[in-house]
This record gives C-alpha cells, structure tokens and sequence, in this order.
C-alpha cells in the first residue's frame, strides 16, 4: 500500500527546497503518491505520482494592504486546502515554511484529524513572532530545521525536540558545482549580480537603487557586466519598466545559479538568496529598502530579537556581509560598500574568510534526504525495527 503525502509551499524557494524532498521521499518510498499546494518544481518532481492543486502564484501575498486586499481570494484558498486535505486523508501532511498559511491549517488539521503534521524548514519565529512557538507546540509532531542555530532557540531555549537536518542551499549549490565545474572558473569581464528580490514589492522596492548605484561605478574595473536575476512567476515586462534607461543592464530568468557560478560581486536583498550568493563564494552586500527607515531602525534595534537580517550573518553569528536596510540604505553607501568588495577592495578577502567559517557551520548532511529518511521511518516504524 503506497504512503500519501500532502505538501503545501507558498513561495518560489518553498516550491525549489519540497521538489528537492519530493525526490528524496521517492527515493526511499518509490510507491509513494503526492498531493500539494506548490509550484512547477514540485510536479516535476512528483512525476506521474502528484497533483498539483494550486499554484504557490495564487498563495503568495505580501504586506498588509495586499494581504488585506486578497482576503477573500486567501480564505477560499485556505479552505480549498483543508477541504482537500481531509478528502484526499494522506499519511502525513508536511509544511514548508510560509509560516501564515501553514499554521492556520496546522491548527485546523490538528482539531479536525488524527493526521500526522510535519514542519520542513523552520518559519523564522526566532527574529519575530516568538510567540508562534505554542503553535508549533500544540500542533506539529516533528519539525526539520535547516539553521544550526535553530536547534538550540528551540530546545534549550524553548524545550521543544527538533531535527536539524542540514541546509537544503548549500547542498543544492554543492549538486551544482559538481555537475557544472566549468561554471566556476575565472572570467576576465567582472560580472555583478543583482538579486532584488522574489516579490513585485520587493522588486520595485529595490531593484531601482540597486541599478543607480551599480551604473554609476568608476571606470577602474575595465568590462563590467551587469545582470538581473529574474524571479520565477515574474513576467519580463515588469522589469523593462526599470530597465528601460539603462540598456547595458542584462535580465537572466531561471538561470540564477548559473550567473552565481561566475559573479564577481552582487548586490542582494535579505533572504535565501544571500546564503545562496555566499555559498557560490560570491561577496556581496545585503541591501534591503524598509520604509519608514528610522522606524524600522528603532524596531530592529529595540523589538526585534536578532542581531542581523541576513541568513549569512545568522548562521556566522557576526557581520561577515554588509547590511544595508533602514537608514543605511541608500545609493552612496551601498556603491561604497560594494567598491569594497570588488577586486582589489579592502573588504573581499575578509568576507571570503567569513564565508568559509558559514560553511563549516552548516556541515555537510544533505536535508533533503535526511529529513525523508526520518519521516519515512516514523511513517513505516515496524519496516525499521
């Protein structure tokens, strides 16, 4: 008898990171069936054995006046999901961050079912929402963190037993590597990366001062090349809005990775992203537009419960990267900074240094496979013994 998953993801990387445990769940159940709230990366994973019941485009919104404005369309959603959880009565139910939706239905399913609830990869209640702990408490039976760190905010500070299982980027970036170790080799042209972020929000927030800054660099570095990662579900159009009066800048969609492998320096807002920069060995600065900026300098520095916004940062438990948010974001600071970081500059050797000391601290475990190994021994437990 095959095991029926049911895995819900909101977001693009949600979407990269369950595909990954999709395939490693198939490896160890080649019999077992899916069922999600997820993306393309997902199905294509599940291969013949899934459905996709909505698409993370239809789930992703961000901000209040947003959330707000697609209230209807979020609650229909939210109970499209627990209807079809319920019909459809999987094995286990697995979450992947995208803490507001998730644990709502957590919370419902824990109420209404018997079902087994599975966290992968941690929301990140221990910068904000502290408070979310009793939910994951009362409501999910295992949770897989993917931060060093977290294991400890959790157990010792929280006395709640979690698995840390490693980092799903740093294997996904190791899995590139190997399989195209030509992409990293030296390049005379000196190539920068702009990584504004995977929401239009974020995007218009950003990308604007990112270009000004970067177009307006000294000549000293001979043939500069400048590319936009593209976000997946974004269209083109909506870039060439910003684009439009700087024709030298490039746009690279679904190839994020690959301009990585053979970037000098990037620029990049907070997020998965900069972990993923430094794990290419990419120096880059963190550089993420708030408003109103004193405020949310006064927040961070007085509510707010960590010291650092980037996940490079987080896991070194020290400024490895620049992070330019609030009253630091500007385009004189971040062109500075970035100076800094381009050959030559006073900062690039240090941060490379720092970078080395990021990936000792994740280790080597591959999550994916780890986390599948466990749940599929807590799902088969007489299969084990």
């Amino acid at each position: 008898m095959s095991v029926k998953y049911y895995l819900i993801a909101g977001e693009a990387s949600g979407d990269l990171h369950a595909s990954h445990l999709i395939t490693s769940l198939r490896r160890e159940d080649p019999q077992a069936e899916f069922r999600f709230f997820g993306g393309d990366k997902m199905a294509a994973a599940s291969g013949g054995c899934g459905t996709l019941v909505k698409h993370y485009r239809d789930l992703a919104y961000m901000g209040f006046i947003p959330v707000l404005r697609h209230l209807p369309t979020i609650m229909r959603n939210m109970r499209l999901c627990r209807e079809d959880i319920l019909s459809w009565q999987p094995d286990c139910v697995i979450f992947v961050d995208y803490a507001g939706f998730n644990l709502r239905i957590a919370k419902y399913l824990r109420r209404h079912s018997n079902l087994k609830l599975y966290y992968y990869i941690s929301p990140k209640i221990w910068a904000w929402k502290e408070w979310r702990i009793k939910n994951f408490k009362r409501d999910i039976d295992e949770m897989f963190c993917i931060l060093p760190f977290e294991k400890e905010f959790f157990e010792t500070k929280h006395h709640y037993p979690v698995h840390y299982v490693g980092n799903p980027t740093a294997s996904e970036v190791h899995d590139y590597l190997t399989l195209n170790p030509s992409s990293s080799m030296a390049s005379s042209i000196c190539t920068i990366a702009l990584l504004p972020g995977s929401r239009r929000q974020e995007i218009n927030s950003n990308l604007p001062t990112m270009l000004e800054a970067v177009t307006s660099l000294p000549p000293k570095w001979g043939e500069v090349e400048i590319v936009v990662a593209g976000a997946p579900g974004i269209e083109k159009d909506y870039y060439d809005s910003f684009l439009k009066d700087y024709p030298q800048v490039e746009i690279a969609f679904g190839r994020t990775y690959e301009l990585l492998s053979r970037a000098t320096a990037a620029l990049v807002t907070s997020g998965t992203a900069t972990l993923e920069t430094c794990c290419f060995g990419v120096p880059q600065v963190v550089c993420y537009h708030t408003s109103p900026a004193r405020l949310t300098r006064w927040a961070f520095d007085h509510i707010l419960s960590c010291k650092y916004i980037s996940l490079v940062n987080l896991i070194a438990d020290r400024e490895v990267v620049p992070e330019l948010f609030a009253d630091r974001f500007g385009v004189d600071n971040i062109r500075c900074h970035l100076t800094d970081i381009l050959p030559g500059g006073e900062a690039r050797q240090a941060m490379l240094e720092g970078y080395e000391d990021v990936h000792r601290r994740l280790g080597n475990d591959n999550a994916p496979a780890n986390t599948a190994a466990i749940i599929h021994k807590l799902l088969n437990p007489t299969k084990n013994n």
